[in-house]
């Protein structure tokens, strides 16, 4: 991988304990690049309403397996046409999805193709817009400008596959670049601190290594993940990861520095020693999940397979289905600047029945 030159003495005493037969904890982050405890700003994933799920507004029809999604300062959306490579721009008044970009050398298959999307936090200045590409040799983040010119490729060689290409990328409320990849069918890989898959991994805008990881040099922020699909936070700035389970459970995972999420070693909660366990699991039947998002106490998870959104709130409480096979497969959800609640199915995509005027983009306003 490109970092691994990077990676210090540090992260070889963190390969070798992951790599292990038995399993161990991930060690503690070195004191002087521990993350600051400092109080942090809401995320961009955070609304201020709750969505009403009874009042739902057409945006969208008619794209071609809509992934990422992403908000302009201005409200208006940008969406990722994953076999495409189409970046489309969708105002909440209507009218019909305007190209705005498209990305060069996206090379789509499977799972793959034009996934996550990112607005930079300082886009009104940078104007700097975030993807996440399966391309010919690899999984890539690249850059750009939605006024043309050539995409800035930040970080690569995440080794691609027709399965488990993760693709999930958001900006944190510390204004790094976190990114969820996938296994990319080799289980081996989410237990090697060495390999950018099976991982969450926390960047600058630039692509580097973020200040204040676990090992000084390296990407990993968190790693033992199958196929992250969904990053969001809450407003006290507790991060939580979805991803996919294989036969048995999907899990949604408080996420923090340097823990080890068990996969291949465990599916679902485990309670085995140096494991993090989930604090939400599903049969895989009933989710299948992607994106995520937190409006108020309440994360919301978009199921595929489940064919249904689940919320799960985050005060305590049972996780409920809502929507259930009324739109078909749900990719992502995301929280406008307003606080509505946008919904992408994802019935085009090979896997799904396709229905009148799919795929589409469901608006919820808040209340």
């Amino acid at each position: 991988m490109r970092w691994k030159a990077a990676v210090t003495a540090a992260s070889a005493v963190l390969l070798a304990a992951c790599s292990s037969a038995e399993p161990a904890a991930a060690p503690e982050p070195p004191a002087a690049s521990a993350p600051s405890t400092a109080p942090v700003p809401a995320a961009p994933s955070t609304g201020g309403g709750t969505p009403d799920l009874s009042a739902p507004e057409t945006v969208a029809t008619g794209l071609d397996v809509p992934w990422g999604l992403a908000f302009l300062p201005d409200g208006s959306a940008l969406v990722a046409e994953r076999d495409s490579g189409d970046v489309l721009r969708v105002r909440t008044g209507g009218g019909a999805p305007q190209r705005v970009f498209t990305v060069p050398g996206v090379s789509a298959g499977g799972e793959g193709g034009l996934l996550g999307l990112a607005v930079a936090p300082d886009y009104a200045e940078t104007k700097w817009v975030y993807a996440y590409h399966t391309a010919r040799d690899d999984n890539r983040i690249v850059r750009f400008k939605l006024g043309g010119g050539t995409p800035e490729v930040i970080f690569d060689g995440i080794d691609r596959a027709g399965i488990h290409n993760g693709g999930r990328i958001a900006f944190g409320p510390d204004r790094m670049l976190y990114v969820g990849t996938g296994d990319a069918g080799d289980g081996s890989a989410a237990q090697d601190a060495g390999d950018s898959n099976g991982k969450i991994l926390r960047l600058t805008p630039q692509g580097d290594p973020a200040p204040g990881n676990p090992t000084a040099g390296s990407p990993v922020w968190s790693l033992g993940h199958r196929n992250v699909q969904g990053l969001a936070w809450a407003a006290d700035g507790t991060m939580y990861g979805i991803e996919f389970g294989q036969n048995r459970f999907d899990e949604v995972n408080r996420i923090e520095a340097g823990r080890n999420y068990g996969w291949p070693e465990v599916e679902g909660k485990g309670g085995r020693a140096g494991y993090a366990d989930p604090m939400v699991t599903w049969r895989t039947e009933d989710a299948s999940p992607s994106g995520a998002a937190i409006a108020g106490g309440t994360l919301y998870v978009a199921a595929l397979r489940g064919e249904r959104l689940w919320t799960v709130p985050l005060g305590g409480g049972e996780p409920r289905a809502e929507l259930s096979e009324r739109y078909g497969r749900l990719r992502t959800v995301a929280v406008a600047p307003d606080g509505a609640l946008w919904l992408t199915t994802s019935n085009t995509d090979g896997r799904g029945d396709v229905r009148d005027g799919d795929d589409r983009i469901l608006r919820f306003p808040a209340r």
